[in-house]
C-alpha cells in the first residue's frame, strides 16, 4: 500500500521526540508539509533536523492553539491533518490519591485532553470548508483499561481523549472529516517513559513483556505506521476507531 500526503498540510502536536517525532518524520517522508508544536523548546530543534517547522506552544490553552492553526494557516492556506500525540504524565510518578490536587489534575488533563479539544476546535472550520479532513489522536492503553503509571489523572485523562475522539467523529464525518484513536501499549521513545520501565525492576519487566502476544515492546514507528494509515485515503471510511498498538496484551 503506497501512502501518500502530497500537497497536504499537517500539525503534529507533541513532537519534540519520541512518538510525536517519528509520526512527523512518517509524513515528512510521505510527502507532506509538516509543522511540530511542542510546549518543550527541543521542537525547534527536532523540526529543522526533519526539514518540518517548529513552533513551541503551550496547546492546553485555547487562545495559543487558536492562535498556531491560523498562524498556520495563513503560511500555507491550510491545514488538512492533525496528529495529536501531546500527552504524557506531566513529571508525575507514583502519585497516590490522597497526592492529587486541582493543579497536577489539571496539569495532566490540560496536557492530554484540552490540547487535542483546542486544535481540533480551531482546525475544524476550515477542515469543514475543504470537505476533508483527519483528526488521528494518539491515547493510549490507558485510555482502555487501568493504567500501569499508577495515575488516576492520567487515566482519566486518556478514558476521556478517546470520548472526546468519538464524539467528534458524530459531528465531524458529514464534512469528510474522520476522528480516530491510536492507543499505544508501553514505549520507550522518550525520557519518562525510559523512567516508568526502569522503575518496575527486572522481574516486572520480566513478567510484562510476557503478557504481550509478540512477546516485545514497541517502538515509536509501531505507532506511527497506525497513525499514518488513519490519516491516509485508504482509511476515508473509517471514523470514530481505536486502535490498540500494544503487541497484543493479554
Amino acid at each position: 500500500m503506497d501512502i501518500r500526503f502530497d500537497g497536504r498540510v499537517v500539525l503534529v502536536s507533541g513532537g519534540a521526540q519520541g512518538i510525536g517525532r517519528a509520526i512527523a518524520a512518517e509524513f515528512r517522508d510521505a510527502g507532506a508539509c509538516v509543522h511540530l508544536a511542542d510546549i518543550d523548546p527541543a521542537v525547534i530543534e527536532t523540526a529543522a533536523t526533519l526539514g518540518a517547522h517548529g513552533h513551541v506552544v503551550d496547546l492546553s490553552k485555547r487562545a495559543a492553539s487558536a492562535a498556531l492553526v491560523n498562524d498556520i494557516i495563513a503560511r500555507e492556506g491550510r491545514i488538512d491533518i492533525l496528529a495529536l500525540a501531546a500527552g504524557g504524565v506531566c513529571g508525575e510518578t507514583s502519585l497516590p490519591l490522597d497526592g492529587i490536587t486541582e493543579e497536577n489534575w489539571s496539569r495532566i488533563f490540560g496536557a492530554n485532553l484540552e490540547s487535542v479539544l483546542w486544535l481540533v476546535q480551531a482546525a475544524a472550520p476550515l477542515m469543514q470548508q475543504a470537505g476533508w479532513g483527519r483528526i488521528v489522536v494518539v491515547s493510549s492503553g490507558a485510555g482502555l483499561r487501568p493504567s500501569l503509571t499508577g495515575l488516576h489523572a492520567y487515566t482519566a485523562a486518556k478514558h476521556a481523549v478517546v470520548g472526546l475522539t468519538k464524539q467528534l467523529s458524530v459531528g465531524l464525518a458529514r464534512y469528510g472529516i474522520t476522528a480516530n484513536s491510536v492507543a499505544p501499549g508501553l514505549i520507550r521513545s522518550n525520557p519518562t517513559t525510559e523512567r516508568q520501565w526502569q522503575s518496575y525492576g527486572e522481574d516486572e519487566q520480566g513478567r510484562l513483556v510476557d503478557s504481550l502476544h509478540t512477546r516485545r515492546l514497541g517502538k515509536a514507528q509501531d505507532v506511527a505506521a497506525a497513525v499514518i494509515f488513519f490519516a491516509s485515503e485508504q482509511a476515508n471510511w473509517i471514523t470514530g476507531q481505536v486502535l490498540s498498538v500494544d503487541g497484543g496484551r493479554s
